[in-house]
């Protein structure tokens, strides 16, 4: 009789075993089944879902720089949303150099100072141009370009917007007859410098009084300026 007590313990101790393990396993189970739940699919550009940890925003912004303004592209639900965002700062490409080709070069004598011409140059053009430096004066028989007198030489480049005009000034002679080497010229062209300050082109024909200009060692130009009254002083 023990023994049929004792193998109907051992049973009932089995069968409780069973129930528990059975219980815990479908805890595991159900546990799984929610934590799969809760996880994020992120769709991927290729239409497929798959899941995955989200990126952060920084991660999906890409900029691309265009000139001065910025384009921004962010990507939020498989949706792109794009900006522009302007640097403020403001092109310089819209301002050329002025040249013979937009400009219009006149020249004239003067009454006071003495012995001086005024160079005239209108911006003949549709966009703003820089004047830079001074005018190479190439006269009629004239060995090498006359020297700067660099008093004149401005604080900013001489800028023109369309239709306006910069002036030069040129001391011809010495009023007191002491250059030398002097002659009257009837030809003129003016050469003009580019960013670099080098002389570019053949330069601008310029009519001069029809009785020509004297001139001798004493020929010296000014910087480009703004002023008439400044390019004669």
């Amino acid at each position: 009789m023990s023994n049929t007590i004792f193998r109907r313990r051992t049973a009932l101790l089995t069968a409780t075993f069973a129930a528990a393990a059975s219980l815990a396993l479908t805890a595991c189970g159900t546990s799984q089944d929610s934590a799969a739940k809760n996880t994020p699919t992120v769709a991927a550009d290729n239409g497929v879902s798959s899941t995955a940890t989200p990126k952060t925003a920084a991660g999906d912004t890409k900029a691309e720089a265009s000139g001065t303004d910025t384009a921004v592209t962010s990507k939020s639900g498989g949706n792109s949303t794009t900006a522009k965002a302007s640097s403020g700062s403001r092109s310089t490409s819209s301002i050329v150099t002025c040249t013979g080709a937009n400009t219009k070069v006149t020249a004239q004598t003067v009454s006071r100072p003495l012995n001086h011409l005024l160079l005239t140059v209108k911006n003949t053009g549709s966009k703003t141009c820089y004047l830079y430096g001074y005018p190479a004066l190439n006269f009629q028989d004239a060995q090498s370009v006359p020297p700067v007198d660099e008093d004149t030489q401005p604080q900013a480049v001489t800028t023109l917007s369309p239709g306006q005009s910069g002036y030069a000034g040129a001391l011809l002679s010495a009023a007191d007859g002491s250059g030398s080497g002097g002659y009257t010229a009837k030809t003129l062209s003016v050469i003009f410098q580019n960013r670099a300050l080098d002389f570019v082109g053949s330069g601008v024909k310029v009519a001069l009084p029809s009785k020509g200009v004297y001139i001798d060692s004493s020929l010296t130009t000014t910087y480009w300026l703004t002023n008439p009254s400044d390019a004669l002083n």
